[in-house]
């Protein structure tokens, strides 16, 4: 029989030594890194077919996630390679077989600064209570941008911070904060029970990993009402999406006060693209919202849709537009002008900005 588990590290391995960002392991094709965020086939593994792809996915698991995964038809879990490198992953069915896809976390958490974001971000880890979110498409950094947020906090100030994640991702080393890393299936049953369990857990600061559904929304919204700070993600492409799908989540019948509530609460929206740069590697394009007293009445009098123009000219507060930042790495020759119009949810606007 095969030995798939030996197969497998070697392929994690070479993950680790490229610096790739995912593996996927898939029938019909050569496992497959994504390097700079691009997928490039392991040629010299060959093509996988139904028996090794299922074969190596398998290999990740636990025998209770191996009975999770024919229950359920797909598991999430983390995985850890040799004490030198972690991974995300996702095992599940695809055409009767199983495959699987890997998420390098770095073993270091970076700062905000070896990130390439703005500095302004430093001024989301400084209050004590708040709503912050980082939204983006998956694989676009909201889990690396939270990371940096809640390191920053736990080497600053003497807080307890509550992390909810599924899985984990980040190993935090606690220094000036006490650290407790909550994950989905091991320590809690769902977000929103963990959530709420928080409130009885005497924390400072709460990271919730995803926001999946309108009682995990409900539940950090009261958190960060009655003086908590807390981080979280969602899959949105900017902020004035943002706030629309929190308050879209709830009935009609409550959205005057989830709008009051966020009004209230919110603190700043960070969306983040993992832009490729011309020589290379990626960079980071944000656009980044700071809740000031326009954004907090326009959220109030339900017109999300001005939160554009604010944000547009805000310059002189810290925010920023995903269009200018991503034409301002047009004009410093970082990025293409096709790769920024490729991940502009406005295209015409960005290039008007980055010609003028």
């Amino acid at each position: 029989m095969p030995d798939y588990k030996e197969k497998l590290e070697e392929l994690l391995e070479i993950v680790a030594q490229e610096g790739a960002s995912d593996l996927h392991i898939s029938a019909g094709r050569p496992p497959t890194i994504r390097l700079h965020g691009r997928l490039t086939p392991l040629l010299k593994f060959g093509m996988l077919n139904d028996e090794t792809a299922s074969g190596l996915s398998i290999a990740l698991l636990s025998e209770d996630q191996k009975e999770y995964l024919y229950n359920k038809k797909e598991v999430d879990l983390s995985y850890t390679h040799y004490d030198r490198a972690r991974f995300r992953v996702n095992v599940y069915f695809q055409s009767n077989s199983i495959a699987a896809a890997l998420r390098l976390i770095p073993s270091k958490i970076s700062t905000i600064e070896e990130l390439e974001m703005p500095p302004v971000l430093h001024r989301f880890t400084t209050p004590v209570q708040g709503f912050f979110l980082a939204v983006g498409p998956s694989g676009h950094g909201k889990s690396t941008t939270l990371a940096a947020l809640v390191d920053e906090i736990n080497h600053t100030r003497t807080e307890h911070i509550i992390t909810i994640e599924d899985p984990i991702e980040y190993i935090f080393t606690q220094d000036k904060s006490i650290i407790n890393q909550r994950e989905l299936g091991r320590d809690t049953k769902s977000f929103s029970s963990a959530l709420r369990a928080a409130f009885r857990q005497d924390p400072d600061v709460i990271m919730v990993g995803e926001m999946r559904d309108i009682e995990t929304i409900s539940t950090a919204i009261t958190a960060a009402e009655t003086g908590h700070l807390v981080f979280a993600t969602l899959h949105t492409n900017n902020a004035s999406q943002t706030i629309d799908r929190i308050i879209d989540s709830f009935p009609p019948a409550q959205q005057h006060q989830v709008r009051s509530q966020l009004a209230l609460t919110l603190i700043g929206v960070v969306s983040k693209r993992l832009v490729p740069k011309i020589d290379g590697g990626i960079v980071p394009a944000m656009e980044v919202m700071i809740t000031n007293s326009a954004v907090r009445n326009l959220i109030r009098e339900n017109k999300v849709y001005e939160l554009d123009l604010v944000i547009e000219t805000g310059a002189d507060q810290g925010m920023i537009s995903l269009n200018r930042s991503l034409a301002n790495l047009v004009r410093q020759g970082v990025i293409s002008m096709e790769t920024a119009e490729m991940y502009s949810l406005n295209p015409t606007e960005m290039r008007s900005i980055a010609e003028r």
